[in-house]
């Protein structure tokens, strides 16, 4: 499953991180500073290993939803410092793995068909190499474990893989040790993924000399599965890299918005409400999330830290980070785009000169309503909820409250029109209460 290079990806990639921070001799050291080392195999070992000529690494990512999340971000990220070092990244799309998924904490998942899961294959696929070179000495190579685990009869896994596994170690394993306990138990099915995990780490060792699997540290026992397995079949040492959870200063789970995941695909997460989640960051968590998610220096971050400390009301810190990830995720025109919506949307630009696709997204996440052409702004207000009652409505008219398109409403008779591009119109009340109007 080799990708064929897209000039324009490349290009894109290439121009975002041109070089990792150089002040670091060791790719190691900067994933410490970074804070992207939560466990590894022997870390002595593993920063020799890195700072010596180029080896071949691997993430894996699973077709479990039609896109990649925050989650896997930490991850294509640290694979493109990994990449930028010289290291030669193979980005494993889980074809067959997939079919079954890991094991959740707390209740067995519902399998997907095979229709599905490959059609979700494609789509990673896609996302991935968005964010990885697949030119030059270190080009990347795009993988899917269906390929091997396909042609394998039950037998010849059982025979040449399974008997290398031993149920105790296998039941001590985070993941299954947390299902035992619970009221969902572990079916067979889920119980056997760190096999097949484990399994494509001794593929990639055998076809490609991979000696490195990196993931997040909640997969540690996948990850020393296949650590494991070629130590007893091959009598070869390899290593696996855990990064950190992310969570925010509070200790609340990172990346979650009213329940829902922060996607990369644009369908099932817009660019401007992708770019106001990184706009959102707390002071507190800026600075992490500046090291984990940006290629910006040591130098930089350090200078955006003292922002943080002494001109907090600037927010220099987030409105960096939020251009950062979305350039990276969607594009410089994109990023460009939603940037101009959001300073327009709350005063700082001019909503008449802003792309019509990206207004209308943008207004889609604020309160909104959909009206008729010629509805009284009294009536509009009440139908996004910016009040609660008409005689609420004239009353904030009369105070010079409203405004409409960005000028302020002074007649209590006025009506949306619909002036903006895409035939839209924003209303606010007071300084920061928005919301979207959409007409028929």
């Amino acid at each position: 499953m080799n990708r064929v290079p897209s000039p324009a990806t490349d290009t894109a990639v290439s121009a975002l991180a041109p070089a990792n921070d150089q002040t670091f001799d060791n790719v190691w050291d900067e994933l410490l500073w970074r804070g992207l080392v939560h466990v590894s195999t022997d870390a002595e070992s593993l920063r020799e290993l890195l700072g010596g000529p180029p080896i071949v690494f691997y993430c894996g990512f699973d077709p479990t939803a039609p896109s990649l999340h925050l989650g896997n971000l930490v991850q294509l990220l640290t694979m493109r410092r990994l990449q930028l070092a010289g290291h030669r990244p193979l980005g494993l799309v889980g074809g067959s793995t997939g079919l079954i998924g890991d094991p959740r904490p707390s209740a067995e998942r519902t399998l997907n068909t095979k229709e599905t899961v490959s059609e979700w294959v494609g789509s990673l696929r896609t996302q991935v190499e968005r964010f990885l070179s697949f030119e030059g000495e270190s080009a990347a190579r795009i993988v899917n474990n269906l390929d091997w685990t396909a042609p394998m009869s039950a037998i010849d896994f059982l025979r040449e893989i399974g008997k290398h596994y031993r149920v105790g170690t296998m039941l001590k394993k985070d993941a299954v040790a947390a299902r035992l306990n619970s009221e969902a138990g572990i079916s067979y099915t889920e119980f056997s993924y760190q096999i097949l995990q484990g399994l494509d780490y001794l593929e990639l060792f055998r076809a490609y000399g991979c000696v490195l699997q990196t993931g997040g540290s909640d997969q540690w026992g996948n990850l020393t599965s296949g650590v494991d397995l070629i130590h007893r079949v091959e009598g070869a040492s390899v290593h696996a890299l855990g990064t950190p959870l992310m969570t925010n200063a509070d200790g609340s789970k990172f990346g979650k918005s009213e329940g829902n995941a922060i996607w990369l695909d644009p369908q099932m997460c817009s660019p401007y409400a992708f770019y106001q989640f990184w706009l959102n960051t707390l002071d507190a968590d800026v600075i992490t999330r500046l090291k984990v998610f940006t290629f910006l220096t040591r130098e930089e971050i350090a200078e955006y830290e003292r922002l943080v400390r002494d001109e907090p009301f600037r927010r220099a810190a987030q409105r960096r980070l939020a251009r950062e990830v979305t350039v990276f995720v969607h594009g410089e025109e994109a990023a460009a785009a939603v940037a101009a919506a959001s300073d327009a949307l709350f005063g700082q630009g001019d909503l008449a000169t802003l792309d019509a696709a990206t207004l209308r997204s943008a207004l889609e996440e604020l309160p909104h309503a959909r009206v008729t052409r010629g509805t009284s702004v009294v009536e509009a207000l009440q139908s996004t909820g910016l009040v609660s009652s008409a005689s609420e409505a004239r009353r904030a008219i009369g105070q010079g409250g409203v405004s409409l398109d960005g000028a302020r409403v002074t007649a209590e008779d006025a009506v949306v029109a619909g002036t903006l591009p895409g035939g839209v119109s924003v209303l606010r009340r007071g300084k920061k209460t928005l919301a979207g109007v959409f007409l028929d």
